[in-house]
């Protein structure tokens, strides 16, 4: 028997949006009521949440203009790759090799020298 378990999509869906920095994020949130920290906006998109509020989740769907079915995606884990509490070798999460596979690549930063000197 398969077990089920899900994919958090948060990072690749902000970048379909281009958003790739979650303090873009933090406005878009506070228009719509969900007043979170840099770090907890962070988390979401950076982690697989355990628990999700029901209000961040809706308010993530409406700034994001995407369904729940973007954002979380159902998976079967077979019996035989099914571990202990304990077993740290969990399939990778989804990022960044997806993202840079869908064509998503960061911009190289340029240093300029100071301006009016």
């Amino acid at each position: 028997m398969n077990a089920l378990d899900y994919e958090w999509r948060l990072r690749e869906v902000m970048a379909t949006r281009g958003l790739f920095s979650t303090t873009k994020l933090i406005p878009l949130l506070n228009e719509r009521g969900v007043h979170l920290s840099a770090s907890q906006v962070y988390r979401l998109a950076a982690e697989k949440p355990e628990r999700l509020n029901l209000q961040v989740l809706v308010a993530l769907m409406d700034a994001l203009d995407c369904s729940a079915d973007d954002l979380i995606g159902k998976i079967a884990i077979p019996a035989s790759r099914r571990g202990t509490g304990t077993d740290h070798s969990a399939p990778t999460e989804f990022g960044v090799g997806v993202l840079k596979e869908k064509g998503f690549l960061p911009r190289r930063a340029s240093v300029l020298p100071p301006t009016g000197e």
